[in-house]
């Protein structure tokens, strides 16, 4: 699944005339960047959910996205949050666990594939949700005070608290059992409803990227990523 439905306000003026995940960074829209990394994985479908200039972003799927069966989750009509819409796309999801990914994402890869890395530390007996982390340090351009505490096995055991720093920042990759996508609160909601389930339930876990990530929340995040890269 891979979220691209976001109104992207806090990236305008950007996203006045195009929605956020065909901005450029690095020479490449971010959406483009997610397809990379579900090729190497290898990906070959991919649940597309779309709301704002949802037009635009299909003809850029199906002009650049030959190789991954793309299929659209369509959003016109509401805009349904990250949770709600986990929820209407549940049935082109399938009933095995799925990779979820947001489709403004910007991270490279270390010595281990991030989405293969997750595949390969799922256990289905003991999780139902599986967060990619980065450490706080090592987040670029993030702005924020983090956002999961681990215990020393990988347990995810809360959330920051309110004027604290948390050691772990979401990356917007994850893996999610279909059974956790289920009784929604309502129409439009976060993914958060969703995480807090599985944490109090000990079945949310995190795995730490091993490469680079970079939080592209606002315009200025764009130039200070690139200057980033361009120095290797």
């Amino acid at each position: 699944m891979v979220m691209a439905a976001g109104l992207g306000k806090r990236m305008r003026p950007l996203t006045a005339t195009r929605p956020k995940p065909l901005v450029s960074v690095a020479g490449r829209p971010l959406i483009d960047h997610v397809f990379d990394h579900l090729r190497s994985a290898g990906v070959r479908r991919a649940v597309v959910n779309v709301h704002y200039l949802a037009d635009a972003l299909e003809a850029h799927l199906r002009a650049r996205v030959k190789d991954i069966d793309v299929v659209i989750s369509d959003e016109r009509k509401l805009l349904l949050e990250t949770g709600g819409g986990l929820i209407k796309a549940r049935p082109l999801l399938g009933d095995r666990p799925f990779l979820c990914v947001n489709s403004d994402n910007l991270w490279f890869d270390g010595p281990i594939d991030a989405i293969r890395a997750l595949a390969a530390a799922w256990d289905d007996d003991r999780m139902d949700a599986l967060l990619l982390l980065v450490p706080l340090a090592r987040a670029y351009c993030h702005k924020g005070r983090g956002d999961f505490h681990l215990d020393p096995f990988g347990r995810i055991t809360g959330w920051r608290k309110p004027g604290r720093v948390a050691p772990f920042v979401y990356t917007g990759v994850q893996m999610l059992s279909p059974r956790l996508i289920a009784d929604p609160p309502g129409e439009a909601f976060s993914t958060k409803i969703f995480w807090d389930r599985a944490i109090q339930a000990g079945r949310a876990w995190g795995v730490a990227h091993t490469g680079m990530w970079f939080d592209i929340g606002q315009p200025d995040s764009i130039p200070a990523a690139e200057a980033i890269l361009s120095d290797g």
